[in-house]
C-alpha cells in the first residue's frame, strides 16, 4: 500500500515539474525554456487592410500618432503597398497598412467565345480608339463556313458582316493599344500594346496576349508613387518629413 502511495505521489510530481516554466537567458534576449519562445518581444500590431491608395493617405493623416517612429511606404507591386517602419532593434519591420487594388479579371491569354469577349471588354478596359476596333471586329465576326483565315502573324483577315446578308473581309488591327484596369483607380491607368487573335474554330473564338513585356509595371509604379509624393507634400512637416516613399 505504502508503495502505491509512493508511485501516486511520484506521477503527481511529475505532473507539477511538467507545468513549471523557467526562464533562460540566451546571449543576452529571455526565452521560455519548453520552446524557447521569446516572452520578452514587443509583439506586432495587426496590419490594416484597404483596397485604395486614399485610404493609406487618410490613416497617415489622421493616425500619424501611432507610428513608432520613422515610416517607409514600400510599393511593391501595381496592385500592392505596404506603410511599414523603420528597422526596430531587432532588425525587424512592423507593418501598419496594406493596400491591394481591386482591378480587371480579364484572362489574358486564354480563348473568350464571341459573347463574353464583348462583355468583359466593355467591363474591364477604359474606352479608347483601338478598343472601339476590337469590339466592332469581335462583334461583327461571323461563322467560317470551311473557310480560313488569312493570317501572316502579324494581321488577319476575318469574315465580317457587313449588312443584313452581306459579308466583307476585313483586316483585323494588330498590335492594339488597349488601357485595362490594372492598378489603383487614382491613378492613370497605363496603356499596352496587345496582339490581338481570332481562333481558328468551328465557333468565332478570341483573345488578346499583352505584347510588351511588362514595361507598363514601372509607369504604374511611378504613377503610385507620384500621388503619394503629392499628397504627402500637403501634410505637416512633422509628418511628410517621417516617411520615406520607395517603389
Amino acid at each position: 500500500m505504502d508503495n502505491l502511495k509512493e508511485a501516486l505521489q511520484y506521477i503527481a510530481n511529475l505532473g507539477v515539474d511538467a507545468a513549471k516554466t523557467e526562464v533562460v537567458d540566451i546571449n543576452g534576449k529571455t526565452y521560455a525554456n519548453k520552446s524557447l519562445t521569446r516572452y520578452d518581444k514587443l509583439p506586432k500590431a495587426d496590419r490594416i487592410k484597404a483596397t485604395t491608395l486614399s485610404s493609406m493617405v487618410d490613416y497617415i493623416y489622421q493616425c500619424n500618432k501611432e507610428f513608432p517612429g520613422s515610416m517607409i511606404i514600400h510599393i511593391a507591386s501595381p496592385t500592392k503597398v505596404y506603410l511599414m517602419s523603420a528597422l526596430d532593434k531587432e532588425r525587424e519591420r512592423e507593418v501598419l497598412f496594406e493596400i491591394n487594388a481591386e482591378i480587371s479579371e480579364f484572362r489574358f491569354d486564354q480563348w473568350y467565345d464571341q459573347e463574353h469577349m464583348m462583355i468583359d471588354l466593355q467591363a474591364n478596359f477604359q474606352k479608347n480608339d483601338d478598343l472601339e476596333l476590337v469590339l466592332k471586329a469581335v462583334g461583327n465576326i461571323v461563322k467560317k463556313n470551311g473557310e480560313t483565315y488569312s493570317d501572316d502573324g502579324c494581321s488577319q483577315v476575318a469574315t465580317m458582316s457587313t449588312g443584313i446578308a452581306t459579308k466583307a473581309d476585313v483586316i483585323v488591327p494588330n498590335p492594339v493599344e488597349l488601357i485595362p484596369y490594372r492598378t489603383f483607380q487614382e491613378v492613370k491607368q497605363p496603356a499596352s500594346k496587345f496582339v490581338f487573335r481570332i481562333g481558328d474554330k468551328e465557333v468565332p473564338a478570341f483573345k488578346i496576349v499583352e505584347a510588351e513585356g511588362g514595361i507598363w509595371k514601372n509607369e504604374a509604379i511611378s504613377s503610385i508613387k507620384t500621388f503619394l509624393m503629392e499628397n504627402l507634400s500637403n501634410m505637416e512637416p512633422e509628418i511628410r518629413n517621417n516617411i520615406t516613399v520607395i517603389g
